[in-house]
């Protein structure tokens, strides 16, 4: 982990949440209950946000930094931690410390990676050793990338996101482009016109330049903003949407031939290189070796 990722923790305090990529997303269908089948390549960026955590002789859960504008019922760090103490009957509480980097609404994972991060570091500074694949589990009833997050492998997924094949990829350099603006999940996955058939596909077709994203017609439709983030990348290298966006990416052979394309982006957008990773940085940190993903 780097300094500017280590934020205003010190390196035995940080705890890494990284930022996903969707290399590429199908959607296959809808089920009764409204969830959409998909498939979908999730991979890992050394670039996010950090958190750190300090125990409280009480068992009060707070957030003393970060995203303060946030209601706790709707912070999922916050929903995490009240999850985690629940499950476990665990009788302490804890002050969690959130450095944001990753913008809200990109389609990073910025949340259901901070709400991974948040399961694993408990676990550990709560001594419950519970193994990963039962973190997962409860992260589950978060949201559908957060067992990703917390088995911490490059994974195939199929499902709503959470049925894992780990997955063993090139890890290039990114860049990844954020407009200002955000875009609304929901909105997507709910609009009429969101192609809902795409046929399965396995990997040998996704290796061979299957990468398109369902959502993306649907996002340039009604999000130029990221529609003009995607045509300036466009430029330098094959542009993708990640998730629902708003955020768009390319790999480069090399981290200055993306730092190249960086240096012109216009102001106004957030942007960043990243080393692309199988291995989530959080399961170095929780001391994990990179084990087999359960669910597949």
């Amino acid at each position: 982990m780097d300094e500017a990722w280590r934020g205003a923790f010190a390196p035995e305090a940080a705890w890494p949440a990284p930022a996903k990529l969707n290399l590429f997303l199908h959607v296959l269908g809808r089920r009764a209950d409204g969830y959409h089948r998909l498939q979908t390549i999730f991979q890992f960026l050394d670039y996010g946000d950090s958190l750190g955590f300090e125990p409280r002789a009480d068992t009060r859960l707070r957030r003393v930094a970060g995203l303060q504008t946030i209601d706790d019922d709707d912070d999922l760090v916050i929903r995490a931690a009240r999850l985690l103490q629940r499950e476990a009957g665990y009788q302490g509480g804890v002050d969690i410390h959130l450095h944001k980097r990753l913008p809200v609404g990109a389609g990073l994972g910025g949340g259901s990676s901070d709400a991974a991060t948040t399961l694993v570091a408990l676990n550990r500074l709560w001594q419950l050793d519970w193994p990963l694949e039962r973190l997962a589990a409860l992260g589950m009833q978060l949201g559908a990338d957060v067992p990703v997050f917390v088995q911490g492998r490059a994974a195939w997924a199929e499902g709503v996101g959470e049925i894992l094949t780990p997955v063993d990829l090139l890890e290039p350099c990114y860049l990844v482009i954020t407009p200002a603006c955000q875009v609304a999940t929901a909105e997507i996955f709910n609009a009429p016109d969101l192609k809902r058939d795409s046929p399965p596909i396995r990997m040998p077709q996704f290796l061979a330049g299957m990468t398109r994203n369902d959502c993306w017609p649907v996002v340039r439709e009604r999000y130029p903003q990221v529609a003009q983030a995607f045509d300036f990348i466009a430029q330098y290298a094959e542009a993708r949407l990640t998730g629902t966006g708003a955020s768009v990416f390319a790999a480069f052979p090399d981290r200055d031939a993306a730092r190249a394309a960086q240096s012109k982006v216009p102001a106004g957008w957030a942007a960043f290189v990243a080393q692309g990773l199988n291995s989530s940085p959080l399961l170095a940190r929780a001391g994990q070796a990179a084990g087999p993903i359960t669910g597949a």
